[in-house]
């Protein structure tokens, strides 16, 4: 196993991007809805809260709810589109909502998230 430490990575076109804590994600998850993460970072839960009602519990707090929360979800038929609207939002905690395109609360099958900001 080897180990690369480094502050910046050259870019194909030349440029360089530093490497800061900042850029990488504080929380992330796939997971069927509903169920345990199969896949997580610094994630403690996922409880279902009722249809369409998802709440994510933060391991270790992010320093205040000023955070990005990227979040995808899908049905597994590929059916209907899906929006997530943000119920809460807490340095330990995110609560979605999923509703189809016509704006009925339902639930998905896939969840994918990400949470980026410093931790507390």
């Amino acid at each position: 196993m080897s180990t690369v430490h480094c502050n910046t990575v050259q870019t194909s076109s030349g440029g360089a991007v530093t490497l800061t804590k900042q850029a990488a994600a504080k929380v992330w998850a796939i997971s069927n809805a509903g169920a345990a993460a199969p896949a997580s970072l610094n994630l403690t839960s996922i409880t279902d809260n009722g249809t369409g009602d998802y709440t994510f519990t933060i391991a270790s707090d992010m320093d205040s709810a000023n955070y990005a929360h990227p979040i995808g979800v899908s049905l597994a038929d590929g059916g209907a589109g899906l929006g997530v609207s943000i119920a809460s939002k807490a340095a330990g905690s995110l609560r979605i909502g999923t509703i189809r395109d016509d704006s009925t609360k339902t639930d998905c099958t896939y969840i994918s998230l990400s949470i980026l900001g410093d931790l507390a």
